[in-house]
């Protein structure tokens, strides 16, 4: 019983991680505007999902390189849009 619970937990965490960016997202290709959006959080961000991916794969762990790295996908999309956009208002 105790796997379940776990797993569960487990699931709810990555559902968690992985839907918490894409508020940012969304307001941001609606507004086209990334202002608000710290270069540096996002940075970190994306560097600790690499991290975690790597760690991941490097101990078998197959549920966090697949968490990890959807939420790795997600947090780099909004760094991606941070730099589009910033770019474009700079031209």
């Amino acid at each position: 019983m105790s796997d379940l619970i776990a797993n569960i937990v487990g699931t709810g965490a990555a559902l968690c991680s992985i839907a918490s960016f894409a508020p940012q997202m969304i307001k941001i290709w609606k507004d086209r505007d990334a202002s608000s959006v710290s270069l540096k959080t996002y940075s970190l961000t994306v560097t600790c999902f690499i991290l975690w991916v790597v760690y991941g794969v490097l101990t078998t762990a197959w549920p966090i390189v697949f968490a990890n790295g959807c939420a790795l996908v997600m947090a780099t999309g909004v760094l991606f849009m941070k730099w589009r956009f910033d770019i474009s208002d700079k031209a």
